[in-house]
């Protein structure tokens, strides 16, 4: 890495980061609704860098850049809304006062899975509290983060250096997450990379907010549609090629619908348009690399030497041969298998029976990770207990709907090994401000907290 570049990166975006602070929150909403507008009007270019990097389909592609476009609706109104609190002093003619007020430097290291709106989560709120960013991409994305960045420069005037790219690869990641200067590191990955880059920022005392992998489950009840399940857990579990953190990898089916439910995925699965992204017909496209393709077939391998059930999960030979096109893996299993513990970036989906709704809660939290969770029902005491203190212990749980699909209203995140950040919606905007506790005097008397008396003598 270019120790040269780098510190002029940081330099310019501390620079940058004085100046900006200084612009009223609504004006810097007024620039965050104009880079919306260039998204906008950029739409259809950046789906296809999306597609031809990321290797997601068109659909998805196009969703990924809306909600970036969304996420600076969002902050346009957040812009106006970065309230702080005003509490009773104990303490007569006093006012206390909650304050929040930019960090200064933010840095955001994305992966390849959702290019661009991992980065809107953190710059479009980043921004709009008043704070700079330094970006470094997946090495897979570069082309995104170019098209992001000349959709800014085209909007901001003198504002251009508020987002500066990092281009490379974990060296790079590691500077950002050394420098002191940097206030706050926002790291997307998975749980191997927080665990390496959380140590390196905890060392300094600094700022980190992590958004890292899951290994979801979902439950599905005899009350459930069927028809709609069956819509969810397919999306879920395939959408992206299942490469989202989100991804549905374990399913636990009730008994009494077990075979109904596996026979109904299998021919959904079987039907699936799997072919090049680019193409409008296509519902999933290949896997990101080589390496992520070998990584799935060796837990398939692993699973089936231990006489598992294993359906589907084969390359497919289409087009490029150097693409790697998978069928989704059904994999039945009649207990819990080491291999189902940990997240396997890739199509493969646990199916497992159960006969107690809290037998299939147990299961679903009994994994590191604790990101997304859903259950299909149209029993209320189940879906509520699902949603109480002893249901989900993720950080999204859902009801009818399947694992994947956030909104950008709600915090997105989890808890345990997903490292319990929380990026978007709700108060998520408050992890890239710092908070002040201000109390006024505004009367002729020095009264003391707590009664303490301390009279001159």
């Amino acid at each position: 890495m270019d120790k040269n570049n780098f510190d002029k990166i940081v330099k310019n975006s501390q620079d940058i980061s004085l100046k900006w602070r200084q612009v009223p929150a609504p004006q810097r909403g007024e620039y965050i609704r104009l880079f919306g507008e260039e998204l906008r009007q950029k739409k259809q270019e950046l789906a296809r860098t999306i597609t031809t990097e990321a290797r997601k389909i068109k659909t998805e592609s196009l969703g990924e850049v809306q909600e970036a476009i969304d996420m600076c609706d969002f902050a346009v109104g957040l812009s106006r809304q970065l309230y702080g609190l005003t509490m009773p002093s104990e303490r007569p003619n006093h006012r206390l006062q909650e304050l929040w007020h930019p960090l200064g430097v933010v840095g955001c290291i994305t992966a390849f899975n959702f290019p661009m709106a991992v980065f809107a989560w953190n710059f479009c709120l980043a921004a709009v509290c008043g704070n700079s960013i330094i970006w470094k991409p997946s090495p897979h994305s570069n082309g995104c983060a170019k098209g992001i960045k000349e959709a800014w420069d085209k909007v901001s005037g003198e504002f251009k250096d508020l987002i500066q790219i990092l281009e490379g690869g974990n060296e790079e990641a590691v500077s950002i997450c050394e420098d002191t200067r940097i206030n706050l590191v926002s790291a997307t990955g998975s749980t191997k990379m927080g665990k390496e880059l959380a140590p390196i920022v905890s060392a300094r005392l600094g700022k980190l907010l992590l958004e890292l992998g899951g290994n979801n489950a979902a439950i599905v009840c005899p009350s459930a549609d069927l028809d709609l399940t069956i819509k969810g857990i397919a999306f879920s579990a395939c959408g992206t090629t299942g490469q989202r953190c989100t991804s549905l990898r374990r399913l636990f089916v009730h008994k009494d619908i077990y075979e109904d439910c596996v026979k109904r995925l299998q021919k959904c699965f079987d039907e699936l348009n799997i072919g090049c992204p680019s193409k409008d017909s296509s519902q999933i496209g290949p896997l990101i690399s080589e390496d992520s393709y070998k990584a799935m077939q060796e837990i398939l391998s692993s699973l089936k030497n231990k006489n598992i059930s294993v359906i589907g999960g084969n390359r497919l030979e289409i087009e490029d041969p150097n693409e790697y096109y998978v069928k989704p893996a059904l994999v039945l299993v009649e207990e819990i298998e080491e291999e189902m513990l940990d997240e396997t970036f890739a199509p493969i989906l646990y199916v497992k029976s159960f006969e107690d709704i809290k037998d299939a809660i147990y299961m679903q939290n009994n994994v590191k990770q604790g990101l997304s969770s859903s259950i299909f029902t149209n029993d209320i005491r189940e879906s509520e207990l699902f949603l109480s203190e002893s249901g989900s212990d993720c950080g999204i749980a859902n009801v009818n709907i399947g694992t994947s699909g956030a909104e950008i209203g709600g915090a997105f995140g989890g808890e345990k090994d997903t490292g319990g950040g929380r990026e978007s919606g709700s108060d998520a905007w408050k992890n890239y401000m710092r908070r002040v506790t201000a109390t006024v005097n505004y009367g002729e008397e020095l009264p003391l907290a707590q009664g303490v008396e301390f009279d001159e003598s």
